[in-house]
C-alpha cells in the first residue's frame, strides 16, 4: 500500500497531503521524550517497507505517533519537518531517516482495541500490518481516530 494523500485546494492550487503512523515502544522514546526534545531524527528503521514509507513522507505531513509495546495506543500528532536522508545510525545499507516534531497530544489515546472495534478501521495498516513501524493511513481512517480521541 502506498502513503495515501487528499487533495486540500488552496489559492486554486492543489495540494497533496499524506497521513502516516509510527510506532515507538514508549521505554525506549516516549511522545513525553518527544515533547520535551522538541524535535527527532526517526532513525534505526531496517524493514525495506517502512524505509520505503518514509521515503514517501513530504514535509508538512501529519504523523500519529504510537506508543507500542504494553500500551499499544495512538498518543499525539506530529508532522514531518525534514523529508528522507540517510540514516546515520546505519552500519551498512541503504536506509532512511526523518526528522519529525511533535504538533499536539491526544486528549485521550486511542487504543489499537478501540481502533480494532471500529468497522471503518478494519482495513487499517496497524491491524493487517501490525510489525511495521512506519505506516499510512487514508485521511478517512485519520479522521475516525481523531472522533475517537475525545
Amino acid at each position: 500500500m502506498i502513503g495515501y494523500s487528499l487533495g486540500i485546494g488552496i489559492w486554486g492550487l492543489e495540494l497533496m497531503k499524506s497521513f502516516w503512523l509510527v510506532k515507538q515502544e514508549p521505554s525506549d522514546y516516549s511522545w513525553a521524550d518527544f515533547v520535551a526534545d522538541g524535535s527527532t531524527s526517526w532513525t534505526g528503521v531496517r524493514n525495506f517497507a517502512a524505509r520505503n514509507n518514509l521515503r514517501r513522507m513530504s514535509k508538512s505531513d501529519e504523523v500519529f505517533f504510537y506508543h507500542s509495546g504494553e500500551e499499544k495506543a495512538v498518543v499525539g500528532i506530529a508532522k514531518v519537518a525534514r523529508t528522507a536522508y540517510r540514516d546515520a545510525t546505519a552500519k551498512e545499507g541503504d536506509w532512511s531517516a526523518v526528522d519529525l516534531v511533535p504538533v499536539k497530544p491526544l486528549p485521550r489515546p486511542v487504543t489499537l482495541g478501540q481502533i480494532k472495534a471500529k468497522r471503518e478501521l478494519k482495513d487499517i495498516a496497524l491491524v493487517r500490518q501490525s510489525r511495521l513501524s512506519v505506516m499510512p493511513l487514508s485521511a478517512r481512517e485519520l479522521r475516525v481516530i481523531l472522533r475517537m480521541d475525545g
